[in-house]
């Protein structure tokens, strides 16, 4: 499976595209694209790689991993696949742009597939599983691409750190054990994308990140 990471927002936010090179099957993950210009930036490259997009994920439903959610959806004709336990942030989406100062008009988003701790994905014949880890928020989600030996971390793990806790639905010591239970057991050369900064390994965690 390819990935390409661009870089959205005035959060930092890591949005990912996944795809298989013989269907052309793509899947966009936390697209938080704000503008129309981030918009052109992602739908070029789409278009230029011939890409189908099949999924819409997101890792879990903070503002700035969803603002480009209405526009996918509306392209690509996807529906927003996530985690029920975080469908009340995804209501609440105008109440963070508040707290944050955003004054832009913001849409709330409804989780139209539910995953769960074991679904699989499939883009083109490779599998994405997906596991819940909780603690950033109560549906934080990470996509594991074993045949290609890759994660997508959203906000549960960063290079030498961990997502916050003290937002809506924070728990630190549930992040910890999940991120032990079921990130830090991954092979050691597993690649880890974050949605934020730069891509780090299960191995490089275990030697040096803080907080594990």
């Amino acid at each position: 499976m390819k990935i390409q990471k661009f870089t959205f927002n005035m959060f930092g936010v890591n949005t990912y595209i996944l795809w298989d090179e013989a269907s052309r099957e793509a899947a966009v993950v936390d697209p938080g694209m704000i503008d129309e210009a981030e918009e052109r930036v992602l739908d070029n490259f789409i278009k230029r790689n011939d890409l189908k997009v099949t999924h819409l994920i997101n890792t879990h439903l903070h503002l700035d991993h969803t603002f480009g959610d209405r526009h996918i959806k509306k392209r690509y004709g996807v529906g927003v696949e996530g985690h029920q336990n975080d469908d009340f942030l995804g209501e609440n989406l105008p109440a963070q742009a508040r707290a944050f100062g955003i004054g832009q008009e913001v849409i709330p988003v409804e989780i139209e597939r539910n995953l769960h701790e074991g679904d699989k994905i499939m883009i083109g014949d490779e599998a994405l599983e997906v596991l819940h880890v909780p603690g950033h928020s109560p549906g934080s989600l990470v996509l594991y691409a074993p045949e290609s030996r890759f994660l997508i971390a959203g906000d549960v793990i960063f290079k030498n750190s961990i997502g916050r806790t003290d937002l809506a639905g924070g728990n630190g010591p549930e992040l910890i054990d999940g991120i032990q239970t079921k990130i830090m057991t991954l092979p050691p050369d597993t690649i880890v994308y974050p949605g934020h900064g730069p891509s780090t390994t299960i191995g490089s965690e275990a030697t040096f990140n803080p907080y594990l």
